[in-house]
Protein backbone atom coordinates (compact mmCIF):
# COMPACT_ATOMS: atom_id res chain seq x y z
CA UNK A 1 0.00 0.00 0.00
CA UNK A 2 2.16 2.87 -1.22
CA UNK A 3 1.57 6.32 -0.30
CA UNK A 4 2.37 9.59 -2.71
CA UNK A 5 3.85 12.94 -1.22
CA UNK A 6 2.88 14.84 -4.28
CA UNK A 7 -0.74 16.32 -5.34
CA UNK A 8 -2.21 16.01 -8.11
CA UNK A 9 -2.95 19.37 -10.08
CA UNK A 10 -6.49 20.54 -9.40
CA UNK A 11 -7.78 22.03 -12.65
CA UNK A 12 -10.81 23.88 -13.82
CA UNK A 13 -12.05 20.76 -14.95
CA UNK A 14 -11.70 18.63 -11.91
CA UNK A 15 -12.94 21.24 -10.21
CA UNK A 16 -16.37 21.66 -12.28
CA UNK A 17 -16.33 17.76 -11.84
CA UNK A 18 -15.93 17.88 -8.31
CA UNK A 19 -18.57 20.00 -7.63
CA UNK A 20 -21.27 17.89 -9.90
CA UNK A 21 -20.51 14.82 -7.90
CA UNK A 22 -20.83 16.60 -4.76
CA UNK A 23 -24.43 17.17 -5.93
CA UNK A 24 -24.96 13.87 -6.85
CA UNK A 25 -23.30 12.20 -3.56
CA UNK A 26 -25.49 14.43 -1.60
CA UNK A 27 -29.39 12.60 -3.54
CA UNK A 28 -29.78 10.60 -1.00
CA UNK A 29 -29.54 12.28 2.00
CA UNK A 30 -32.05 12.63 4.90
CA UNK A 31 -34.27 15.59 5.31
CA UNK A 32 -33.68 15.56 8.78
CA UNK A 33 -31.40 18.62 10.10
CA UNK A 34 -28.13 17.90 9.31
CA UNK A 35 -25.46 17.98 12.18
CA UNK A 36 -22.83 21.14 12.13
CA UNK A 37 -19.54 19.62 13.74
CA UNK A 38 -16.54 22.22 13.35
CA UNK A 39 -17.20 25.89 13.95
CA UNK A 40 -14.21 26.62 12.12
CA UNK A 41 -15.29 25.49 8.86
CA UNK A 42 -19.30 25.04 9.38
CA UNK A 43 -18.94 21.12 8.08
CA UNK A 44 -22.34 19.90 7.39
CA UNK A 45 -22.89 16.33 7.69
CA UNK A 46 -25.50 15.26 5.81
CA UNK A 47 -27.84 12.05 7.03
CA UNK A 48 -28.53 9.18 5.10
CA UNK A 49 -32.14 8.16 4.33
CA UNK A 50 -33.34 4.74 5.23
CA UNK A 51 -32.93 1.84 2.89
CA UNK A 52 -34.44 -1.58 2.92
CA UNK A 53 -32.34 -4.12 4.11
CA UNK A 54 -31.61 -6.38 1.82
CA UNK A 55 -33.48 -9.45 2.03
CA UNK A 56 -31.59 -12.02 4.12
CA UNK A 57 -31.57 -15.13 1.14
CA UNK A 58 -30.00 -12.74 -1.34
CA UNK A 59 -27.65 -11.53 1.21
CA UNK A 60 -26.85 -15.08 1.87
CA UNK A 61 -26.34 -16.03 -1.60
CA UNK A 62 -23.88 -12.76 -2.33
CA UNK A 63 -22.00 -14.74 0.45
CA UNK A 64 -21.71 -18.17 -0.84
CA UNK A 65 -20.97 -16.96 -4.75
CA UNK A 66 -17.98 -14.91 -2.40
CA UNK A 67 -16.98 -18.39 -0.69
CA UNK A 68 -17.11 -20.53 -3.97
CA UNK A 69 -14.71 -17.75 -5.82
CA UNK A 70 -12.51 -18.31 -2.88
CA UNK A 71 -12.33 -22.25 -2.82
CA UNK A 72 -11.69 -22.12 -6.67
CA UNK A 73 -9.06 -19.64 -6.12
CA UNK A 74 -7.25 -21.31 -3.46
CA UNK A 75 -3.72 -22.90 -5.07
CA UNK A 76 -2.89 -26.56 -4.68
CA UNK A 77 -0.82 -25.48 -1.88
CA UNK A 78 -3.19 -24.25 0.03
CA UNK A 79 -2.36 -20.98 -0.07
CA UNK A 80 -3.99 -17.95 -2.14
CA UNK A 81 -2.55 -15.01 -4.29
CA UNK A 82 0.37 -15.15 -6.40
CA UNK A 83 2.92 -12.87 -7.81
CA UNK A 84 1.72 -13.13 -11.47
CA UNK A 85 -0.66 -10.74 -13.58
CA UNK A 86 1.66 -7.99 -13.36
CA UNK A 87 0.90 -4.86 -14.93
CA UNK A 88 2.93 -2.01 -16.18
CA UNK A 89 2.34 -0.31 -13.50
CA UNK A 90 3.86 -2.49 -10.53
CA UNK A 91 4.28 -1.23 -6.86
CA UNK A 92 7.34 -1.23 -5.41
CA UNK A 93 7.72 -5.12 -4.01
CA UNK A 94 11.45 -6.58 -4.06
CA UNK A 95 11.52 -10.42 -4.25
CA UNK A 96 11.08 -12.31 -2.87
CA UNK A 97 10.43 -10.94 0.85
CA UNK A 98 7.33 -8.80 -0.32
CA UNK A 99 5.68 -11.58 -1.72
CA UNK A 100 5.78 -13.95 0.90
CA UNK A 101 4.40 -11.25 3.26
CA UNK A 102 1.85 -10.47 0.75
CA UNK A 103 1.07 -14.35 0.08
CA UNK A 104 0.70 -14.94 3.65
CA UNK A 105 -1.31 -11.80 4.46
CA UNK A 106 -3.91 -13.12 1.92
CA UNK A 107 -4.03 -16.49 2.58
CA UNK A 108 -4.34 -15.82 6.70
CA UNK A 109 -7.23 -13.29 5.28
CA UNK A 110 -8.70 -15.98 3.46
CA UNK A 111 -9.08 -18.26 6.20
CA UNK A 112 -10.15 -15.72 8.55
CA UNK A 113 -13.18 -14.89 6.24
CA UNK A 114 -14.05 -18.29 5.62
CA UNK A 115 -14.03 -19.51 9.27
CA UNK A 116 -16.25 -16.35 9.50
CA UNK A 117 -18.78 -16.38 7.02
CA UNK A 118 -18.37 -20.02 5.71
CA UNK A 119 -20.63 -22.54 7.36
CA UNK A 120 -19.75 -26.62 7.96
CA UNK A 121 -20.15 -27.26 4.27
CA UNK A 122 -17.23 -29.83 3.51
CA UNK A 123 -15.77 -28.56 1.00
CA UNK A 124 -14.92 -25.15 3.49
CA UNK A 125 -13.90 -27.11 6.03
CA UNK A 126 -11.28 -29.29 3.94
CA UNK A 127 -10.11 -25.53 2.48
CA UNK A 128 -9.59 -24.14 5.83
CA UNK A 129 -7.49 -27.23 6.91
CA UNK A 130 -5.13 -26.65 3.55
CA UNK A 131 -4.54 -23.26 3.38
CA UNK A 132 -4.22 -23.32 7.94
CA UNK A 133 -1.25 -26.05 7.19
CA UNK A 134 0.39 -23.50 4.39
CA UNK A 135 0.15 -21.23 6.96
CA UNK A 136 1.64 -22.95 9.82
CA UNK A 137 4.68 -23.48 8.02
CA UNK A 138 5.37 -20.67 6.38
CA UNK A 139 4.46 -17.99 8.61
CA UNK A 140 7.12 -18.84 10.97
CA UNK A 141 9.49 -17.31 7.78
CA UNK A 142 8.01 -14.06 6.96
CA UNK A 143 10.02 -11.49 7.46
CA UNK A 144 11.18 -7.80 6.50
CA UNK A 145 11.78 -7.89 2.83
CA UNK A 146 14.23 -5.21 2.56
CA UNK A 147 15.54 -2.54 4.48
CA UNK A 148 13.14 -0.23 2.81
CA UNK A 149 10.01 -2.76 2.43
CA UNK A 150 8.00 -4.07 5.46
CA UNK A 151 5.10 -5.36 3.80
CA UNK A 152 5.76 -8.45 6.63
CA UNK A 153 3.75 -5.77 8.82
CA UNK A 154 0.65 -7.05 7.13
CA UNK A 155 1.26 -10.38 7.33
CA UNK A 156 1.79 -10.56 11.52
CA UNK A 157 -1.18 -7.98 11.62
CA UNK A 158 -3.78 -10.59 9.50
CA UNK A 159 -2.59 -13.72 10.78
CA UNK A 160 -3.55 -12.96 14.44
CA UNK A 161 -7.03 -13.16 13.56
CA UNK A 162 -6.71 -16.22 11.78
CA UNK A 163 -4.71 -17.81 14.35
CA UNK A 164 -7.27 -16.98 17.17
CA UNK A 165 -10.38 -18.69 15.04
CA UNK A 166 -8.20 -21.69 14.05
CA UNK A 167 -7.44 -22.39 17.90
CA UNK A 168 -11.29 -21.62 18.28
CA UNK A 169 -12.06 -24.72 16.15
CA UNK A 170 -10.45 -27.39 18.08
CA UNK A 171 -9.68 -25.71 21.61
CA UNK A 172 -9.11 -28.62 23.45
CA UNK A 173 -6.76 -30.28 21.30
CA UNK A 174 -3.14 -29.39 22.59
CA UNK A 175 -1.33 -30.77 19.49
CA UNK A 176 -3.09 -28.74 17.64
CA UNK A 177 -3.46 -25.42 19.47
CA UNK A 178 0.07 -25.63 20.58
CA UNK A 179 1.70 -24.55 17.89
CA UNK A 180 -0.95 -22.01 16.64
CA UNK A 181 -0.48 -20.43 20.48
CA UNK A 182 3.30 -20.50 19.91
CA UNK A 183 2.66 -18.59 15.98
CA UNK A 184 0.57 -15.80 18.07
CA UNK A 185 3.37 -15.16 20.12
CA UNK A 186 6.11 -14.96 17.39
CA UNK A 187 3.90 -12.47 15.72
CA UNK A 188 3.91 -10.42 18.68
CA UNK A 189 7.26 -10.74 18.94
CA UNK A 190 7.60 -9.41 15.49
CA UNK A 191 5.18 -6.55 15.57
CA UNK A 192 7.69 -5.07 18.61
CA UNK A 193 10.61 -6.08 16.52
CA UNK A 194 9.35 -4.29 13.36
CA UNK A 195 7.73 -1.07 15.23
CA UNK A 196 8.62 2.12 14.50
CA UNK A 197 10.73 4.00 16.63
CA UNK A 198 8.42 6.69 16.56
CA UNK A 199 5.70 3.84 17.87
CA UNK A 200 3.00 1.97 15.61
CA UNK A 201 4.24 0.74 12.32
CA UNK A 202 4.81 1.86 8.67
CA UNK A 203 5.34 -0.42 5.93
CA UNK A 204 8.24 1.38 4.33
CA UNK A 205 11.35 2.65 5.72
CA UNK A 206 13.11 5.25 2.75
CA UNK A 207 14.23 7.63 5.56
CA UNK A 208 17.32 5.38 6.91
CA UNK A 209 16.47 1.68 7.05
CA UNK A 210 17.60 0.74 10.86
CA UNK A 211 16.88 -2.21 11.98
CA UNK A 212 14.70 -0.40 14.77
CA UNK A 213 12.79 0.99 11.72
CA UNK A 214 12.71 4.71 11.25
CA UNK A 215 9.48 4.45 9.02
CA UNK A 216 6.48 6.53 9.39
CA UNK A 217 3.82 5.49 11.73
CA UNK A 218 0.77 5.33 9.42
CA UNK A 219 -2.33 5.36 10.99
CA UNK A 220 -4.18 2.93 9.67
CA UNK A 221 -1.65 0.48 9.89
CA UNK A 222 -1.29 1.36 13.58
CA UNK A 223 -5.48 0.87 13.76
CA UNK A 224 -5.50 -2.46 12.03
CA UNK A 225 -2.80 -3.75 14.26
CA UNK A 226 -4.72 -2.67 17.45
CA UNK A 227 -7.85 -4.15 16.54
CA UNK A 228 -6.27 -7.70 15.92
CA UNK A 229 -4.56 -7.48 19.11
CA UNK A 230 -7.84 -6.71 20.49
CA UNK A 231 -9.03 -9.83 18.77
CA UNK A 232 -5.91 -12.09 20.64
CA UNK A 233 -6.69 -10.55 24.01
CA UNK A 234 -10.43 -11.09 24.06
CA UNK A 235 -9.06 -14.99 23.52
CA UNK A 236 -6.85 -15.15 25.96
CA UNK A 237 -3.65 -13.43 24.93
CA UNK A 238 -1.58 -10.58 26.25
CA UNK A 239 -0.73 -8.17 23.01
CA UNK A 240 3.00 -6.48 24.49
CA UNK A 241 1.04 -3.54 26.59
CA UNK A 242 4.51 -1.27 25.65
CA UNK A 243 3.73 -1.50 21.86
CA UNK A 244 -0.06 -1.16 22.07
CA UNK A 245 -0.02 2.43 24.18
CA UNK A 246 2.70 3.50 21.76
CA UNK A 247 0.86 2.81 18.69
CA UNK A 248 -2.54 3.81 20.97
CA UNK A 249 -0.36 7.07 21.01
CA UNK A 250 0.56 7.31 17.45
CA UNK A 251 -3.07 6.94 16.31
CA UNK A 252 -4.36 9.73 18.28
CA UNK A 253 -1.38 12.31 17.26
CA UNK A 254 -2.52 11.29 13.89
CA UNK A 255 -6.08 12.15 14.74
CA UNK A 256 -7.79 15.76 13.76
CA UNK A 257 -10.51 17.58 15.65
CA UNK A 258 -13.21 16.03 13.30
CA UNK A 259 -12.07 12.80 13.84
CA UNK A 260 -10.54 12.82 10.30
CA UNK A 261 -6.86 10.96 10.85
CA UNK A 262 -3.71 11.84 9.06
CA UNK A 263 -3.09 9.27 6.04
CA UNK A 264 0.96 8.73 8.28
CA UNK A 265 2.77 11.35 10.79
CA UNK A 266 5.00 12.18 7.92
CA UNK A 267 1.93 15.01 7.27
CA UNK A 268 1.75 16.37 10.54
CA UNK A 269 2.48 19.84 9.55
CA UNK A 270 0.29 19.53 6.26
CA UNK A 271 -2.82 18.46 7.81
CA UNK A 272 -5.59 20.36 5.78
CA UNK A 273 -4.42 18.22 2.26
CA UNK A 274 -6.85 16.81 0.50
CA UNK A 275 -5.85 13.29 1.87
CA UNK A 276 -6.15 14.36 5.70
CA UNK A 277 -9.47 16.13 5.07
CA UNK A 278 -12.88 13.77 5.87
CA UNK A 279 -12.99 13.23 2.44
CA UNK A 280 -9.70 11.85 2.02
CA UNK A 281 -10.17 9.88 4.76
CA UNK A 282 -13.22 7.78 4.94
CA UNK A 283 -11.52 4.68 4.52
CA UNK A 284 -9.03 5.45 7.63
CA UNK A 285 -11.80 6.65 10.28
CA UNK A 286 -13.81 4.07 10.36
CA UNK A 287 -10.27 1.85 11.25
CA UNK A 288 -8.67 4.64 13.41
CA UNK A 289 -12.07 4.94 15.92
CA UNK A 290 -12.62 1.98 16.61
CA UNK A 291 -9.21 1.37 17.57
CA UNK A 292 -8.69 3.68 19.93
CA UNK A 293 -12.23 2.79 21.10
CA UNK A 294 -11.44 -0.86 21.82
CA UNK A 295 -8.11 0.26 23.98
CA UNK A 296 -10.27 2.51 25.95
CA UNK A 297 -10.41 6.00 24.06
CA UNK A 298 -13.86 7.81 25.79
CA UNK A 299 -13.18 10.66 23.18
CA UNK A 300 -14.68 8.07 20.63
CA UNK A 301 -18.17 8.12 21.62
CA UNK A 302 -21.41 6.93 19.95
CA UNK A 303 -21.69 10.55 17.89
CA UNK A 304 -18.37 10.22 16.60
CA UNK A 305 -18.98 6.48 14.98
CA UNK A 306 -22.24 7.76 13.52
CA UNK A 307 -21.30 11.00 12.01
CA UNK A 308 -18.62 8.72 10.11
CA UNK A 309 -20.72 6.14 9.15
CA UNK A 310 -23.31 8.89 8.38
CA UNK A 311 -19.81 10.49 6.28
CA UNK A 312 -19.15 7.20 4.52
CA UNK A 313 -22.72 6.28 2.82
CA UNK A 314 -23.68 9.70 2.13
CA UNK A 315 -20.30 10.46 0.45
CA UNK A 316 -18.99 6.94 -0.78
CA UNK A 317 -18.62 8.53 -4.28
CA UNK A 318 -15.45 10.22 -2.89
CA UNK A 319 -14.23 6.55 -1.88
CA UNK A 320 -15.63 4.27 -4.61
CA UNK A 321 -14.40 6.90 -7.40
CA UNK A 322 -10.55 5.54 -6.72
CA UNK A 323 -12.17 1.89 -6.96
CA UNK A 324 -9.97 -0.05 -9.65
CA UNK A 325 -7.64 2.82 -10.18
CA UNK A 326 -4.02 1.40 -10.70
CA UNK A 327 -2.73 4.84 -9.68
CA UNK A 328 -2.46 5.07 -5.69
CA UNK A 329 -3.94 7.70 -4.61
CA UNK A 330 -4.67 9.45 -7.92
CA UNK A 331 -8.36 10.05 -7.25
CA UNK A 332 -10.07 13.51 -5.45
CA UNK A 333 -8.56 13.80 -1.84
CA UNK A 334 -5.74 11.36 -3.26
CA UNK A 335 -7.79 8.35 -2.58
CA UNK A 336 -6.11 5.29 -3.23
CA UNK A 337 -8.58 2.26 -4.53
CA UNK A 338 -7.01 -0.38 -1.21
CA UNK A 339 -8.58 2.09 1.24
CA UNK A 340 -12.50 0.48 -0.40
CA UNK A 341 -13.06 -2.54 1.48
CA UNK A 342 -10.67 -2.44 4.56
CA UNK A 343 -12.72 1.28 5.10
CA UNK A 344 -15.95 -0.72 4.53
CA UNK A 345 -14.76 -3.76 7.10
CA UNK A 346 -13.93 -1.32 9.77
CA UNK A 347 -17.26 0.28 9.12
CA UNK A 348 -19.39 -3.12 10.23
CA UNK A 349 -16.87 -3.35 13.40
CA UNK A 350 -18.21 0.41 13.99
CA UNK A 351 -21.65 -0.56 13.83
CA UNK A 352 -21.12 -3.41 16.07
CA UNK A 353 -20.34 -0.67 18.80
CA UNK A 354 -23.71 0.70 18.35
CA UNK A 355 -26.73 0.21 20.36
CA UNK A 356 -28.87 -2.82 19.04
CA UNK A 357 -31.82 -0.95 17.68
CA UNK A 358 -29.44 1.18 15.62
CA UNK A 359 -27.25 -1.14 13.97
CA UNK A 360 -29.99 -1.85 11.33
CA UNK A 361 -30.05 1.02 10.00
CA UNK A 362 -26.50 0.98 9.12
CA UNK A 363 -26.11 -2.17 8.32
CA UNK A 364 -28.34 -1.65 5.88
CA UNK A 365 -26.74 0.48 3.82
CA UNK A 366 -23.50 -1.54 4.47
CA UNK A 367 -24.86 -4.58 2.75
CA UNK A 368 -26.27 -3.03 -0.07
CA UNK A 369 -22.91 -1.10 -0.70
CA UNK A 370 -20.61 -3.97 -1.02
CA UNK A 371 -22.94 -6.50 -2.41
CA UNK A 372 -23.49 -4.33 -5.76
CA UNK A 373 -20.23 -4.12 -6.21
CA UNK A 374 -19.68 -7.87 -6.36
CA UNK A 375 -17.84 -9.05 -9.45
CA UNK A 376 -19.44 -11.75 -12.21
CA UNK A 377 -17.15 -14.68 -10.76
CA UNK A 378 -18.09 -13.72 -7.17
CA UNK A 379 -15.18 -11.91 -6.04
CA UNK A 380 -14.49 -8.11 -5.10
CA UNK A 381 -11.55 -5.96 -6.03
CA UNK A 382 -10.50 -2.35 -5.44
CA UNK A 383 -7.05 -2.43 -6.50
CA UNK A 384 -4.96 -4.11 -8.90
CA UNK A 385 -1.84 -5.73 -6.84
CA UNK A 386 -0.59 -8.48 -9.09
CA UNK A 387 -2.62 -11.26 -8.29
CA UNK A 388 -3.52 -10.84 -4.51
CA UNK A 389 -6.51 -8.12 -4.99
CA UNK A 390 -9.00 -10.47 -5.86
CA UNK A 391 -8.78 -12.84 -2.54
CA UNK A 392 -7.99 -9.67 -0.32
CA UNK A 393 -11.19 -7.53 -1.11
CA UNK A 394 -13.16 -10.99 -1.58
CA UNK A 395 -11.96 -11.77 2.41
CA UNK A 396 -12.67 -8.10 3.48
CA UNK A 397 -16.11 -7.86 1.42
CA UNK A 398 -17.06 -11.69 3.46
CA UNK A 399 -16.17 -10.33 6.41
CA UNK A 400 -18.27 -7.29 6.35
CA UNK A 401 -21.32 -9.10 4.54
CA UNK A 402 -20.94 -11.88 7.55
CA UNK A 403 -21.57 -9.25 10.14
CA UNK A 404 -24.99 -8.06 8.84
CA UNK A 405 -26.82 -11.42 8.81
CA UNK A 406 -29.51 -11.43 11.05
CA UNK A 407 -28.52 -7.92 12.75
CA UNK A 408 -25.39 -9.25 14.13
Amino acid sequence: MPHSDSSPPWLTRRACLSALLGTALCSSVSSEEPRVTSSDDLEVIPRPQAVPPVPPAELEAAIQRGINFLLLDQRQNGSWGTATLTKDLNIYAPIPGAHDAFKAAVTAMALTSLMDSGGDRPEIQRAIDRGAAWLVEHLPRVRRATGDALYNVWTHCYSIPALVRLIARKPDDATWCGPLRNLIDLQFDLLSRYESVDGGWGYYDFKHETQKPSSDSISFVNAAVLVAFHEAKVAGFEPPAKVVKRAFDAIQRQRLPDHSYLYGEYLKWRPRRGINRPGGSLGRSQACNIALKLWGDESITEQVLIDWLDRLFTRNGWLDIGRKRPVPHEAWFQVAGYFYYFGHYYAAWCIGQLPAEKRPFYQAHLSRTVMIKQETDGSWWDYPLYDYHQPYGTSFALWTLARCRGGA
